[in-house]
């Protein structure tokens, strides 16, 4: 391997530094997600760089191509060499057919979060970048995403007691491959990335095929989407503690969210009712379908604010007067 620029190493440590609020614990390990793609390795190379002795590192296997397991051994062999522990995490249920990349996400994340507490990491970096973060915002918007959706990837987030962050969203994709050639990284093309089957490869292609779009411009305006967006959290946050009603004749109000939502404005009833829907999904073990930021529940606020009850992602919304009621899905009935 070649030696990695010590600009970029500096430059790597600060960014991880920056999106902890200021200081890398020394010493305290650091969980990175690496896929064996040049984005991931050249985090790894830089991290392994910046920190010696604190990096681990895990590769998922989803098991939807042959070529997975060697990819992670792969990144396996170079961790070796570096003196960074790896682990291969392997889903052990099937992904299926249906919303492949949406639930292989859940799973991953899911693996990883898991994996990071077992080795004691606080934090866990992933290697997206600037170029990701315009992809996603532009099919965000294709979709006609609100506030919450356009914000995108977010730099920092807090999952089961673990850090989830992004500290190469200043990096543009250019630059990390170059950086993982130069240093003789070994890497992989996921051959997904090209496959026109999916949304993100589409924007991709615009992307780099659209010069005047400038994907660092693009991830700007989403993170200042991410700071609007932080604020209206703190709001919704308070809103949580004050709009909550329990009627007295709810036998089980853990299992239910009934929320006081009529006179708010539509992007605050937007937002309680994501809340309320991962709040009763998870207090009851829904899991699918998948629900997040990017889920269109537009339809769902068109019928509330009509008084009509609807479903969404296994909740059923009702209206009784100006509290929201929000339930698991009755089974349906045999025919």
């Amino acid at each position: 391997m070649s030696a990695l620029d010590r600009a970029a190493v500096e430059r790597f440590g600060g960014d991880l530094a920056h999106v902890l609020g200021g200081i890398v614990p020394p010493d305290a390990p650091i969980a990175l997600a690496v896929s064996g793609g040049p984005d991931s390795m050249a985090m790894l190379a830089l991290a392994a760089a910046a920190f010696p002795g604190q990096v681990r590192a895990a590769t998922v296997d989803h098991r939807l191509r042959a070529a997975a397991a060697a990819e992670a051994q792969m990144v396996a062999d170079w961790c070796a060499t570096a003196g960074v522990p790896h682990s291969t995490l392997v889903v052990a249920e099937p992904i299926g057919a249906a919303s492949v990349q949406a639930r292989a996400r859940a799973l991953r994340y899911d693996l990883l979060v898991r994996w990071a507490v077992e080795v004691g990491a606080t934090c866990l970096a992933t290697a997206h970048h600037a170029d990701d973060q315009a992809e996603t915002f532009l099919m965000r918007a294709a979709r006609g995403s609100g506030v919450a959706g356009l914000a995108g990837i977010r730099v920092r987030q807090r999952r089961e007691g673990v850090d989830l962050v992004r500290p190469l969203l200043g990096w543009r994709v250019t630059e990390l491959r170059a950086l993982a050639i130069a240093a003789a990284l070994p890497f992989v093309d996921d051959p997904s990335n090209a496959d026109p089957h999916y949304d993100r490869t589409r924007f991709r292609a615009l992307l780099r095929d659209t010069p005047w779009l400038d994907p660092a411009q693009i991830a700007r305006s989403a993170g200042y989407v991410a700071e609007a967006d932080a604020t209206l959290q703190e709001i919704e946050a308070w809103l949580w503690t004050t709009r909550k009603v329990v009627p007295e004749e709810v036998g089980a109000p853990d299992l239910q969210s009934w929320l006081d939502l009529a006179d708010l404005p539509r992007e605050l009833k937007r937002r309680m009712c994501r809340s309320a829907i991962r709040s009763v999904r998870a207090v009851n073990g829904i899991t699918r379908p998948v629900f997040d930021d990017s889920t269109n529940i537009e339809p769902l606020l068109d019928a509330l604010a009509a008084g009509k009850a609807a479903t969404q992602a296994g909740i059923m919304v009702s209206v009784r007067g100006k509290v929201w009621r929000f339930a698991p899905q009755p089974p349906r009935r045999a025919l």
